[in-house]
C-alpha cells in the first residue's frame, strides 16, 4: 500500500510539474483567444508606477510585433532599423531574459513611416512558434521550435506593398492559416503546421494591400468559417478545412487594416484611409450550407476606426478610434451608448482585462477605461516611449511592448 501511494503521489507531483506551464490562459496569437483581445486575468491593476512592473527590459532591434506566450515563453518578431535582419526574440516570463534570438536576412525597402519591419505578430503552440515576414523578394513564414530551432520555412513569392506588411498568421486545427492581400498577386493558404507542406491555397483579385488578421466563426451546426477583409472583397468567408470559398460582401471602400471580430453570428470590420472616410461595419453572417446570403445590419461612421480594431465585450463594442475617441455601442444594433475624446493617437488594439479597457497611444500612455455602458476613465500611465503594438494578457500578467523595450505587469505578486 505504501509502495503504491508513493506511486501515486509522484505521478502527481509529474503531473503537476508538466501542467504548470500552461496554467491560466494562453495568449497566442495577435488580440489572444480569436482575436478577441479578452482576457480573464484579474490581477492586472487600473493603474499604477515604475515600482509596479515586474520587469523592463531592452528588446534587441525594434518593431511594432505584439508579444504571443506559451507557458513561460515570450515570443516576438524584431528587426534592425534598416531592416536587412529580421529576428524572432524568446523571452523568460519569469524575468524577462533573452533565452534565445534567431536572424534572418532580408532587404531594406520602403514602407510606410508609422510601419515597422518586424510588425507582425507570431502565433504559437505547444511545439512550435511561426513567424511571417517580408521584402519585395519573398514572403516567408517559419516555423520554429520553442528553443529556436528551425522546424520549416516557405517561401511564397514576393510581396506588393509599398506600406510593408502587417498581417499575422493563424492557427487551425493542424493548419496555419495565412492572408496575403495585396497589391498584386494576392491568394489565401493554409499549411500543414507540422510539415509546412501545403493544404489549400486561394488565388485572390488584388486592390491595395490588406492588413486585417483573420479570425474564425463557429456557430452549431454550420461548417467552420474563416474571416479574413480586404477592399477587393469586403468581408469574406472561407471554408476552414478545406479553402472553399463561401461568401464575399462588398462592405469596404477603402483599405482594411483593422481586425475582424465575431459576436454570435455578427461580424464588425472596418476601413478607411489616413485621409478619413473610416467606418465600422457589422454584417450578419451566413450558413455557408444553405442558400442564405450574409446581410449587413448597421455602419458607423462617427469617429470610428482606421487601424486599432474594435473590442466586443458581453452586448458591447467599443470602437477606439486612431484619433483617440472612444465610441460605445450596442453589439447587435449599433446604437450608441457613449462617445468621449481620451486624447492621443493610436494604432495599437484595445485589451479587456477584468472589465477595463487597456490601450496603449502612440506615444507610450497606457489609458485604461471602464468597459462599461457608462464612460469611466480608470487612468492613464506613460510608458515613455513610441508604441505601435498590441498588449498580451497571460497567466495573469500583462505584457506591454514598446518599440524597443518590453514591460511585465500584474500578477499574483
Amino acid at each position: 500500500m505504501s509502495t503504491l501511494i508513493v506511486r501515486a503521489a509522484y505521478a502527481f507531483a509529474t503531473l503537476g510539474l508538466f501542467a504548470l506551464p500552461c496554467m491560466g490562459q494562453q495568449w497566442t496569437r495577435f488580440r489572444g483567444p480569436n482575436g478577441s483581445g479578452i482576457s480573464n486575468a484579474t490581477t492586472v491593476p487600473a493603474t499604477w508606477t515604475n515600482k509596479d512592473y515586474n520587469w523592463r527590459v531592452e528588446l534587441p532591434g525594434v518593431g511594432h510585433s505584439s508579444p504571443v506566450l506559451w507557458g513561460d515563453r515570450i515570443f516576438l518578431m524584431s528587426a534592425t532599423n534598416d531592416g536587412r535582419q529580421r529576428m524572432v526574440l524568446c523571452l523568460s516570463a519569469v524575468d524577462g531574459r533573452l533565452l534565445w534570438s534567431r536572424s534572418y536576412g532580408a532587404s531594406t525597402h520602403k514602407k510606410h513611416s508609422f510601419n515597422s519591419f518586424a510588425s507582425p505578430t507570431p502565433t504559437v503552440d505547444a511545439q512550435r512558434v511561426y513567424t511571417l515576414w517580408a521584402d519585395p523578394t519573398a514572403y516567408v513564414v517559419t516555423a520554429l521550435d520553442h528553443d529556436g530551432k528551425e522546424i520549416w520555412r516557405r517561401d511564397f513569392g514576393p510581396f506588393y506593398g509599398n506600406h510593408g506588411v502587417g498581417t499575422s498568421p493563424i492557427l487551425y486545427e493542424d493548419m496555419l492559416v495565412v492572408g496575403k492581400d495585396e497589391d498584386e498577386n494576392s491568394s489565401l493558404f493554409a499549411v500543414d503546421r507540422r510539415t509546412g507542406e501545403d493544404r489549400w491555397a486561394v488565388r485572390r483579385e488584388s486592390a491595395r494591400v490588406a492588413y486585417s488578421t483573420p479570425c474564425l466563426l463557429e456557430l452549431d451546426g454550420e461548417a467552420p468559417q474563416l474571416i479574413f477583409c480586404s477592399l477587393a472583397y469586403g468581408m469574406s468567408s472561407i471554408d476552414a478545412k478545406t479553402g472553399h470559398r463561401n461568401w464575399d460582401i462588398p462592405v469596404f471602400d477603402k483599405r482594411t487594416v483593422s481586425s475582424p471580430v465575431v459576436s454570435g453570428n455578427l461580424i464588425l470590420g472596418s476601413c478607411g484611409s489616413g485621409g478619413g472616410g473610416n467606418f465600422v461595419v457589422a454584417v450578419k453572417a451566413a450558413n455557408p450550407m444553405s442558400a442564405a446570403m450574409p446581410e449587413e445590419i448597421y455602419r458607423v461612421k462617427k469617429s470610428a476606426p482606421y487601424v486599432p480594431t474594435t473590442l466586443v465585450y458581453n452586448d458591447m463594442a467599443f470602437l477606439w478610434s486612431d484619433g483617440g475617441v472612444v465610441t460605445c455601442i450596442n453589439v447587435a444594433d449599433g446604437n450608441v451608448q457613449w462617445r468621449k475624446r481620451i486624447g492621443g493617437k493610436f494604432f495599437g488594439s484595445p485589451v479587456c482585462v477584468n472589465r477595463r479597457l487597456y490601450c496603449v497611444s502612440e506615444k507610450g500612455d497606457v489609458v485604461v477605461l471602464a468597459a462599461a455602458r457608462t464612460f469611466n476613465k480608470l487612468g492613464r500611465v506613460s510608458l515613455g516611449e513610441e508604441c505601435r503594438s498590441t498588449p498580451a494578457v497571460a497567466g495573469g500578467v500583462m505584457y506591454l511592448r514598446t518599440v524597443s523595450h518590453l514591460y511585465s505587469l500584474g500578477g499574483g505578486k
